[in-house]
């Protein structure tokens, strides 16, 4: 294994602290726009003049676009040199925030939000790799939790940012807020990042960009519009999964028979890296499944405020913060496959809990069990992101992380889908059953409390019973999709042995910066 002087960014100083300014704001101002608008959609709508098949290509066009481009993130760094490529990318999100915010009508807002999907697409990995590159080995534990705040926290905030946002001023605050990240990010790169060699000699695999860019796009437009046509029902769904499958079949069989293919395979070569990426996709379904879940619980079924159940969601983010800033320091005296399993622990045992929730769950259990799982996942993403990279060669750096963030959207992508459609057929389901039993020749329902209330013979009696029928229904579907991202952690908790030792090699850099740097 070859080594190599740690280079001059991973030198501290005041070039180093800004670097990381800067690749924070840019990370914080991507993760915030994958939530942040989604609570200003009914907004959007009026103001618009959308329909709701409309008003949601603005989620889509997004995410479709920032998938699609992600995947090519590592060959445009490598060829044009990451420094200018993330210039280009932080100034036209920006732009592109700003005009999604002066936006007239539906077909501008989604056109913009294109944008933004495509220059938004290379902020988060390319921000991890800034800080990879400006962290010698020792201290690259820290690097992570101090990236990873922005990545986690982003996510988490969004929706009682924009609840915030959207209700005190405008929905077109909910893009305007990124103007000051963006404009201090831009600034901050010019002055003191340094750009690094860029390989003119590069040719891009423009048929294996095609087909990946097919299946990519194919699948998350399925995954996005599943549940509104009725998934396999609607030949749109169909035809999509098709696509899907073609575009994936003719990458992977062009990549592999191809002399030099649009992705570096050689990162997949590296045993941590792939332990990354399976521990990076678990964190993908079970953090963003559990956000997609736990927003429509407490205002549908407990019915709190957007503004109170946006506060609550962000007790998560507070055990977040709190694991980060100690897991940078616990990774030099346990080993990280030690810290993600305990993460993952603390994470079942808080969905078990949620499984128990009822429309009478008090704030107290609300915010402990979300601390404790803000608190779990904070333990599982630092030594994953700070494994991943830890062998893994300087020049495939870039790919590796553009992987990473790829492998996060799609499988959060996925999860979404799964929890939702799970939870709206689950609801159906519960409802069936629940209903046979409101009948006159129930004992419960001719009981004389009961029967001064719910009197079935009246429209406001049946009405009432529907009422309580469908709130008994969502909370029992609620606990089943909780069942089922409990199963899918626990499941990957034995996955971790795919990790290696990594004290010993956090270790051996803890002298100090003169060490090499493993490449």
């Amino acid at each position: 294994m070859e080594t190599s002087a740690s280079p001059p960014s991973a030198v501290p100083g005041l070039r180093r602290n800004m670097v990381t300014i800067c690749a924070m704001t840019a990370t914080i101002m991507q993760a915030l726009d994958t939530t942040i608008a989604n609570v200003a959609l009914p907004y959007m709508q009026g103001s618009l003049s959308a329909s709701q098949d409309q008003i949601n290509w603005v989620l889509t066009s997004y995410i479709v676009a920032a998938a699609i481009m992600t995947a090519p993130v590592g060959w445009i760094a490598n060829r044009f040199g990451r420094k200018r490529i993330f210039i280009i990318c932080a100034a036209g999100f920006t732009v592109a925030s700003v005009l999604c915010g002066l936006a007239q009508d539906i077909s501008q807002m989604v056109l913009f939000r294109l944008l933004q999907g495509v220059f938004g697409a290379a902020l988060v990995p390319l921000s991890q790799a800034v800080m990879l590159d400006s962290y010698a080995l020792h201290e690259r534990a820290k690097a992570m939790s101090i990236w990873g705040m922005g990545v986690m926290m982003g996510p988490i905030m969004g929706p009682s940012l924009g609840a915030w946002l959207t209700e005190t001023y405008s929905w077109h605050w909910v893009f305007f807020v990124n103007l000051p990240f963006g404009i201090i990010t831009v600034l901050g790169l010019l002055a003191f990042m340094d750009e690094t060699r860029a390989n003119r000699a590069l040719r891009f695999d423009w048929f294996g960009f095609a087909a990946l860019a097919l299946g990519i796009g194919a699948m998350q437009l399925a995954l996005d519009r599943g549940e509104q046509l009725g998934w396999l029902e609607s030949n749109e769904i169909i035809a999509e999964i098709i696509v899907s499958i073609v575009g994936f079949y003719y990458f992977f069989a062009h990549s592999l028979t191809t002399e030099k293919p649009f992705i570096q395979f050689a990162i997949f070569k590296d045993r941590n890296f792939i332990g990354g990426c399976v521990f990076m996709t678990v964190i993908g379904l079970v953090l963003f499944s559990t956000m997609a879940l736990a927003s429509p619980y407490l205002q549908s079924v407990i019915g709190y405020p957007i503004i109170t159940a946006g506060l609550l969601l962000a007790s998560r983010g507070c055990g977040t913060f709190v694991a980060m800033m100690l897991v940078g320091r616990l990774m030099r005296h346990i080993e990280a496959r030690t810290l993600i399993i305990a993460g993952l622990c603390l994470t079942c045992l808080s969905l078990y809990y949620m499984t128990g929730w009822t429309d009478q769950t008090g704030v107290g259990e609300i915010v402990t069990l979300s601390i404790l799982q803000g608190f779990g996942f904070g333990l599982v993403f630092v030594p994953l992101s700070t494994v991943a990279f830890l062998t893994l060669p300087n020049h495939l750096r870039t790919d590796g992380t553009a992987m990473l963030t790829l492998l996060r959207n799609v499988a959060s992508s996925i999860g979404i889908s799964v929890v939702i459609a799970q939870l709206t057929e689950g609801s159906r389901r519960a409802y069936a059953v629940l209903d046979e039993h409101v009948t006159p020749f129930n004992h419960a329902m001719q009981m004389p409390d009961v029967h001064g209330i719910i009197n079935m013979g009246t429209d406001a009696g049946r009405a009432l019973a529907d009422v309580m029928l469908n709130l008994q229904a969502q909370i029992i579907a609620f606990s089943h999709d909780y069942q089922l991202v409990m199963i899918v952690t626990l499941c990957a908790i034995p996955l971790t042995l795919i990790i290696g030792s990594t004290k010993a090699a956090l270790r051996k850099q803890a002298a100090g910066p003169e060490h090499a740097v493993m490449e």
